[in-house]
């Protein structure tokens, strides 16, 4: 089985302080500004993320989870911005654009990595948030690991420097496109319209405003071997392109309940010919604005051998 785009392994954050985070509201239009009384959400957050936790590990995948151990790092649920890992030992730190997301990063998760698994390198571009630029991890950037593209939508959270620097060191290349959604409004991250599993891509092509780039997106899904599952406004909205495929006992596209119930009966039958979705119930986690490929930042190291005591 190809595991390459479909890690085995993960990395997710157990939210303490769990709240809609305003410093992140002017751009992230999935954002519900009316959430539930802060405490509520805390725990409510807190419940939903235990129980998909434990799904997925229940599902075959191995899942690290951290306690979030700060107050004021209300998005923290969703590391995946602030960090990912590559097939060979890599592993990139992002800077971030709003200020207290800057504090989720933390050492204790790298360190983790460098013991469990395979690690050669780690690249910090984290310091360019100095000079006011983001490129906020696999939120910015949908990865392509078998085609090497990272398809990246221009926002303030995708600086075309530090997009430009990523790819010669990771050996990909970055295919850029505007996107909006039905409002108008400027898409904040490309994971949220698009989501690439092993043999088919999710991906809201029409959010793409240039047609002869929603075109070439379109082409290049498809020569890699992907059947496309075009995704309506409605979809998006509804969190059906925030999806990530995991390997467990087989293959899973974890998703959450909303998006699943989004897709139409056509669609997952192209999904399930490849992976078994898995509905994850995470409505309060949702309200901050993203979904479950956002809690999950995928493991593509490979696992150190554990010696027998």
């Amino acid at each position: 089985m190809n595991t390459l785009q479909a890690p085995g392994a993960a990395v997710m954050i157990r939210p303490h302080h769990f709240r809609s985070n305003p410093e992140t509201s002017s751009d992230n239009a999935f954002q519900t500004l009316s959430t539930p009384a802060a405490g509520d959400a805390a725990r409510l957050a807190l419940n939903e993320f235990d129980t998909a936790a434990d799904q997925l590990r229940q599902a075959g995948v191995t899942v690290h989870v951290f306690d979030d151990t700060g107050t004021d790092t209300p998005d923290s649920v969703f590391p995946n911005n602030w960090f990912s890992t590559h097939a060979g030992g890599h592993v990139a730190i992002y800077p971030m654009f709003a200020e207290n997301r800057r504090r989720e990063r933390r050492m204790d998760v790298i360190e983790m990595l460098k013991r469990d698994y395979r690690v050669q390198d780690v690249i910090d571009y984290s310091g360019l948030e100095q000079d006011g630029l983001a490129l906020e991890g696999t939120g910015a950037m949908v990865l392509d690991h078998i085609a090497r593209i990272a398809y990246t939508v221009q926002s303030n959270r995708a600086d075309p420097v530090i997009l430009e620097r990523f790819c010669t060191h990771f050996n990909f290349e970055p295919v850029c496109f505007e996107a909006k959604d039905a409002q108008g409004r400027d898409v904040y991250h490309t994971n949220v319209l698009m989501g690439i599993g092993t043999d088919y891509a999710l991906a809201g092509l029409d959010m793409i405003t240039d047609p002869a780039r929603r075109a070439t997106v379109a082409r290049r899904l498809e020569e890699s071997g992907r059947e496309v599952i075009a995704l309506s406004h409605a979809q998006i909205g509804s969190f059906a392109g925030n999806a990530i495929e995991l390997t467990g006992g087989r293959r899973i596209l974890a998703l959450s309940s909303t998006a699943l119930a989004a897709l139409t009966p056509a669609q997952i039958a192209v999904i399930e010919k490849s992976a078994a979705p898995l509905p994850l119930s995470i409505p309060t986690i949702e309200t901050a604005g993203g979904s479950v490929r956002c809690m999950i930042a995928g493991i593509h190291l490979s696992a150190r051998e554990r010696s027998q005591a």
